[in-house]
C-alpha cells in the first residue's frame, strides 16, 4: 500500500517564521529518510544562529497581542486546528508512518492522540482563572491574577512527531505565549504539517515558528535560544543528559522549565495477577512504536509461582507479531528509527546472553526486511548486571526477572535513577495501594498498560525530569502567578 498524500502540499520543507514559509537560497540541508528503506523523502533546511534568533523576534513581536487576545479566541482557534488535525487524519498518519516507520494503525492513532491534547487545551484555555484573596485588613482588594509566561522554546523528540509537540503547543498558546519549536531531525515533515494547519486555523503570524535543524547544528540553534533572555520557558523531551544540560544552561536567564527525560520502567507480575490481563498489558506497553517509547516497560519482574506461565504466554504473543515496513497494513512492527537504534537493541541482546540470559523468541536482526528491522525478543534469567537493566533499550525487547518477594522487587523497581513511569498487576487491593505509595515515579499503571491520556497528568521525578504534560496542571506549566493588590479602597 503506498503511503502517498491527498494532500500533497502538507509535505513542507522550508522554516516558518512570522507567518511565511521561508527557505534560504543557499545554505546547509539535510534529507528526511525512509527508515523502512532508506529512502530519502525530502530535504530540509539546516537552521543556523541566525534562523534561530529570527524565530524569537518573530515571537516576542507577536507575543504583546496574542497574550491581550481573549480566552475564548484562542480557544476557537485551537479547536479549528483540533477539526483540521482530524479532517487530516490519514495524510498525518501516512507522513509518521513515512518518516519515522511505525504502522499505519499506529499512526493513525498517534494523530488521533495528538489532537485529544489541542481539544482539552482548547477547553482550557478559558479556565485559567485567577483567585480573589480575603484581605487581611479593611480597604484592600488582593488577586492572584494567572499569566502566560512569555516565549516559550519547544524542543521535540522523534518517537512521537505528532503528538509530543501538540501537547506543547496546545497548551502554549492556550495560555497566551508564543511559540518557537524545533522538532527532532529524523522526523520533521509531520510537525512542519501540524503547523501548516494550524496556519490554516488562524493562528497569527509569529505566534507559533519552526524551525529544521540536523544532529550537527541543534545545539547552534538550542544556544541561541537559552541564550536570549526572551525566551522564558523551555519544554523538552529527550534524554537526560540533553535535559541536565538545559538546566544548567537555563540557569543563566532563569527560565522555566519543562523537561520529560529518560525511563527505565519496571513491569511487575505479582503471583495472584491476571496474567492474560498482565500480558495484554505488556504487549500494549512494551511493544507500542516497537517499544521506542519513553514509558515502555524496560524490566520484567515476575513471581517465581508464576513466571514459567507468564513466560509461555508472552511469548506465544511476541512470536506472533508481524514485523514489516508500514506500507504492508499487516505490519505490527516497524523498523527502528535508525541504525544507530538497532545497533544498541543488539548490544544489549548480546550483553544478555553474555552473562546468562536466555533467549525465548526474537533475539536477532531481521536484515531481509532491511537494515533497521529487529525481531520482537523475550529474554529470559535477565538481572540487573545487565546493560538493558540499566540503559533504555528503547526497542522490542522485554527481558524477565523472576522475583519472590514483594520488598524486594519494590527495591529493585526503585534501584534506578530514573522515575518516569512502573506497571504493576495485582489483584491484592492492600498490595495495590502498597505498591502505588512505594514506586518512586511520576506514572504508575495499575493492572493496566496503556497510561497515557490528555486528561492526565504526563512527566516524572528523579533523572527522568520534572513538569507536567496534559491535564489542568500542563496548562500551569506555561502560567506564572502574579499578585496584585489594591489599598485605599475605604478612603
Amino acid at each position: 500500500m503506498p503511503l502517498t498524500l491527498s494532500r500533497p502540499d502538507l509535505q513542507r520543507s522550508t522554516h516558518f517564521i512570522a507567518g511565511q514559509w521561508q527557505r534560504p537560497e543557499v545554505g546547509p540541508s539535510f534529507d528526511v529518510t525512509d527508515p523502512a528503506t532508506g529512502t530519502v523523502i525530502a530535504s530540509i533546511p539546516d537552521a543556523d544562529a541566525a534562523t534561530a534568533r529570527s524565530a524569537v523576534d518573530a515571537a516576542h513581536a507577536a507575543f504583546p497581542a496574542w497574550r491581550k487576545t481573549p480566552a475564548k479566541q484562542r480557544a476557537q482557534i485551537l479547536k479549528r486546528w483540533n477539526d483540521l488535525v482530524l479532517a487530516h487524519q490519514e495524510d498525518l498518519g501516512r507522513l509518521i508512518s513515512r518518516e519515522q516507520g511505525k504502522p499505519l494503525a499506529e499512526g493513525r492513532g498517534e494523530v488521533s492522540y495528538a489532537a485529544s491534547y489541542i481539544e482539552w487545551f482548547a477547553e482550557e484555555a478559558t479556565r485559567a482563572n485567577g483567585e480573589v484573596i480575603p484581605a487581611p485588613a479593611p480597604g484592600r482588594r488582593m488577586f492572584a491574577l494567572r499569566e502566560p509566561v512569555g516565549v516559550v522554546a519547544a524542543i521535540t523528540p522523534w518517537n512521537f512527531p505528532a503528538a509530543m509537540i501538540a501537547r506543547k503547543i496546545a497548551p502554549a498558546l492556550a495560555a497566551g505565549c508564543t511559540v518557537v519549536c524545533k522538532p527532532a531531525e529524523d522526523t520533521p515533515l509531520t510537525s512542519l504539517a501540524l503547523i501548516a494547519l494550524a496556519q490554516e486555523a488562524g493562528v497569527p503570524p509569529g505566534v507559533l515558528n519552526i524551525v529544521t535543524a540536523s544532529r550537527e547544528h541543534t545545539p547552534e540553534v538550542v544556544d541561541v535560544w537559552l541564550d536570549d533572555a526572551r525566551v522564558r520557558k523551555i519544554t523538552f523531551t529527550g534524554s537526560t543528559p540533553v535535559g541536565k544540560h538545559l538546566a544548567r544552561r537555563s540557569a543563566d536567564t532563569l527560565k522555566k522549565l519543562s523537561l520529560e527525560l529518560g525511563g527505565n520502567a519496571p513491569f511487575i507480575v505479582f503471583e495472584d495477577a491476571d496474567l492474560e490481563a498482565a500480558v495484554e498489558g505488556l504487549m500494549a506497553a512494551k511493544f507500542r512504536n516497537g517499544g521506542q517509547t519513553c514509558v515502555c516497560p524496560n524490566r520484567v519482574f515476575v513471581h517465581e509461582a508464576v513466571h514459567d506461565r507468564f513466560a509461555a504466554l508472552l511469548v506465544a504473543r511476541v512470536a506472533a507479531l508481524q514485523v514489516g515496513p508500514a506500507s504492508d497494513p499487516a505490519s505490527q512492527i516497524g523498523p527502528m528509527i535508525n541504525a544507530r537504534a538497532v545497533e544498541k537493541i543488539e548490544r544489549h541482546v548480546q550483553d544478555a546472553v553474555a552473562r546468562g540470559a536466555v533467549v525465548l523468541t526474537g533475539g536477532m536482526r531481521l536484515p531481509a526486511l532491511g537494515a533497521n528491522y529487529f525481531a520482537p525478543t523475550v529474554l529470559a534469567g535477565a538481572d540487573a548486571s545487565m546493560a538493558c537493566a540499566c540503559e533504555e533499550t528503547f526497542g522490542p525487547v522485554a527481558p524477565l526477572t523472576r522475583f519472590s518477594d514483594e520488598a524486594e522487587v519494590i527495591a529493585q523497581a526503585n534501584d534506578t535513577p530514573f522515575g518516569l513511569a512502573a506497571y504493576f498487576y495485582s489483584n491484592d487491593t492492600r498490595r495495590i495501594w502498597r505498591l502505588a505509595d512505594a514506586l518512586e515515579t511520576g506514572i504508575v499503571g495499575i493492572n493496566e498498560g496503556a497510561l497515557a491520556a490528555e486528561a492526565a497528568p504526563f512527566g516524572g521525578v528523579k533523572d527522568s525530569g520534572y513538569g507536567r504534560e496534559g491535564s489542568v496542571h500542563g496548562l500551569d506549566d506555561y502560567l506564572h502567578t502574579k499578585y496584585v493588590c489594591q489599598g485605599g479602597l475605604d478612603a
